[in-house]
């Protein structure tokens, strides 16, 4: 045992989530980049398709601040997925209208997330699956369901 040796008698929880989130995100990366896509891409197509939502409501819900969130749209739009429209809503607001080819491409999108997600769970049994999941739930929609406020934001994992 070195100097340095953990004395810790508890999973390290902050390495587990961070750990096994940044392995998820590559994986769906590399996956959704075989059909042209980001997963922030993937994100705003789906959510948008769900009711009329603006940018800013879909960068909420994708946690993406408005700089990513204008660089995803603009690509989105250069690939003819997507484009801004005037809401119906509320005439001085604009929205994320997906179009049919985004909306074809959201299919495959959806299956290669479902895909991934199962890819990621298949090495628990079916019991420990839904526990896992029913957990991660819980602290998401509890303790942790938004960030601490601190001085400093916390930097993010490149991508």
């Amino acid at each position: 045992m070195t100097a340095m040796a953990s004395t810790r008698t508890q999973p390290d929880l902050s390495f587990l989530l961070d750990h096994t989130g940044r392995a998820l995100r590559t994986r769906m990366a590399a996956a959704l980049g075989e059909i042209g896509l980001t997963a922030r891409m993937h994100c705003v197509l789906v959510h948008a398709q769900e009711e009329e939502r603006t940018q800013i409501q879909l960068a909420e819900i994708g946690d993406m601040d408005k700089t990513t969130m204008v660089v995803t749209v603009d690509a989105l739009e250069k690939a003819g997925l997507a484009e801004r429209r005037p809401s119906t809503k509320d005439r001085r607001a604009r929205i994320i209208s997906v179009t049919e080819k985004g909306a074809a491409l959201s299919v495959t999108s959806r299956r290669i997330v479902d895909e991934v997600h199962a890819e990621a769970l298949a090495s628990l049994a079916p019991a420990d699956r839904e526990t896992l999941l029913r957990a991660l739930a819980s602290l998401a929609e509890g303790p942790l369901d938004a960030p601490a406020e601190a001085p400093r934001p916390a930097r993010r994992a490149r991508q």
